[in-house]
């Protein structure tokens, strides 16, 4: 009698200690966290108009070569994506030739131009390559609003950072390892390739799940993403 007690105590007692390890592991984990879309469903834009870029880093080029990056990727995800060289075009007819004026100008006036859905505005934080002993590491750094034209809300948002080191040799030769680094860290010194990472930074920010843009009205998923976005 005492060792089917002392069996069963046990069990009781090794099924008390699993449902505590399951609860505590519940516990543990930290629950999803997801832009709020309330917005963005509610408005359901078709069409999106992307102004020039707010460039804060130090490299002057920047606005040019991030602004080539953007209209593919936001396109992909089901928009319809104004042609940015007429865009630019018709901004600086219209004396906002200036990026800083066009992010302070009224959204909804925007909108009226061109006959935009939303407007997506990005600034660019960062842009630069750092150079410390053999190695240099490269960094993009932006912030994007999606806006409505209708109203001026902001609908959507996001901040995306990419850094690139090159890896270090590993010959088996110390000497020539660290020859090899130097001339690599002052080549990507000298002209640092940011373009794959502006666009690395873009399908992250356009696409990732919980945080991205909903898919548009010319994807296939439209309207069948809401688990995801």
């Amino acid at each position: 009698m005492n060792r089917r007690r002392a069996a069963r105590d046990y069990k009781l007692l090794l099924a008390a200690s699993l449902s505590m390890l399951i609860l505590a592991g519940c516990a543990a984990q930290k629950p999803v966290e997801r832009n709020d879309y309330s917005a963005f469903r509610r408005e359901d834009p078709h069409s999106i108009l992307i102004v020039p870029v707010v460039n804060r880093s130090v490299d002057v080029d920047a606005p040019d070569y991030f602004f080539s990056t953007l209209a593919r990727p936001v396109a992909e995800r089901g928009y319809y994506v104004f042609p940015v060289n007429m865009v630019k075009e018709v901004m600086d007819e219209d004396g906002l030739a200036d990026a800083n004026l066009v992010h302070a100008a009224d959204p909804t006036r925007l909108a009226d131009i061109f006959g935009a859905d939303a407007i997506l505005y990005v600034t660019i934080e960062r842009w630069d390559a750092r150079y410390a002993l053999v190695s240099t590491t490269v960094t993009v750094e932006f912030n994007y609003s999606l806006k409505s034209g209708e109203t001026g809300e902001e609908l959507w948002h996001a901040h995306e950072r990419v850094v690139y080191q090159p890896q270090h040799s590993n010959s088996g030769n110390p000497l020539a390892d660290l020859l090899s680094d130097a001339i690599v860290a002052a080549v990507t010194r000298a002209a640092p390739n940011y373009i794959p990472l502006a666009q690395k930074a873009n399908a992250s920010a356009l696409f990732r799940q919980y945080k991205g843009l909903p898919a548009g009205p010319y994807a296939a998923d439209y309207g069948l993403d809401q688990d995801r976005f």
